[in-house]
């Protein structure tokens, strides 16, 4: 009859409200979760206000290069990937070399190894202590991939452009790094840090990769990006002057039988 069949299209409109309210009750909380997790990473790329007074111990080692003298052949990308993670990978690499295939000398080829800044805003914003200042090995700025919870807080949080800390995913799984100054590089026979042998700088074709002890200039990547071209150069014409900067210190590698 035609009052029975309202009834049930009133009965079936009820049903479908219900349905449609039951669903966003219990979807609110998932929604209020993913809302959370959405929001948590612009709030964490806000940089942390340092506590009054809070100083960071300076690194005791650094990596300065000279973007002429590279030829951007990669391949100190390549053996950074080998002794961390055993294969070559220019993904996993945690020195980067940036080329621009229409760019002109000097400016065709930038390098851009970790700074190991004087304020480390990667450790100052990490929101679980996975970067960290590392005072047993020369306050060498670095991640904890075992505590790295993926955030990618510090890659935002990284002023330089590329950001010196890598993304790298490994088992399904991404997580931060970024040098070490090869502390750490399970199939490398050989003591890295303050003082050791790094990787990119024992197997770059060029030296154009040197390991020092004082920090460079702060400003920007200036203090970085030095001459580390001698009289070879000079002899070629290719350079007006074969002063080397910095000077030469217990850091730097002299090849057998001559000079660098």
């Amino acid at each position: 009859m035609p009052g029975d069949k309202e009834d049930e299209n009133k009965e079936a409109t009820v049903k479908k409200r219900l349905s449609r309210r039951d669903f966003l009750v219990a979807g609110g909380t998932v929604a209020a979760v993913d809302a959370l997790i959405a929001t948590t990473p612009a709030k964490a790329a806000a940089p942390l206000p340092p506590e009054a007074g809070t100083t960071y111990p300076a690194s005791k080692g650094y990596l300065v290069y000279d973007s002429k003298k590279c030829a951007g052949c990669t391949t100190c990308m390549l053996a950074c990937s080998l002794v961390h993670y055993g294969v070559q990978n220019l993904s996993r690499s945690r020195i980067q070399i940036i080329q621009d295939s229409f760019g002109k000398f000097p400016n065709d080829v930038r390098m851009a190894p970790c700074r190991q800044c004087k304020t480390p805003v990667c450790v100052q914003n990490c929101p679980v202590g996975a970067a960290f200042v590392d005072a047993k090995n020369g306050n060498i700025r670095r991640i904890d991939s075992s505590k790295c919870i993926g955030c990618k807080t510090c890659l935002k949080m990284c002023p330089q452009q590329p950001h010196r800390t890598v993304w790298v995913v490994l088992d399904g799984k991404g997580k931060s790094s970024k040098c070490d100054l090869c502390l750490d590089t399970p199939f490398w026979n050989e003591k890295g840090g303050p003082g050791g042998k790094q990787a990119c700088v024992e197997t770059c074709p060029m030296k154009a990769i040197k390991s020092v002890s004082v920090m460079p200039e702060q400003k920007e990547t200036e203090g970085y990006d030095v001459n580390l071209r001698n009289d070879h150069w000079l002899n070629l014409g290719l350079v007006d002057n074969s002063t080397v900067v910095p000077k030469m210190d217990l850091t730097w590698r002299i090849m057998p039988g001559g000079e660098e």
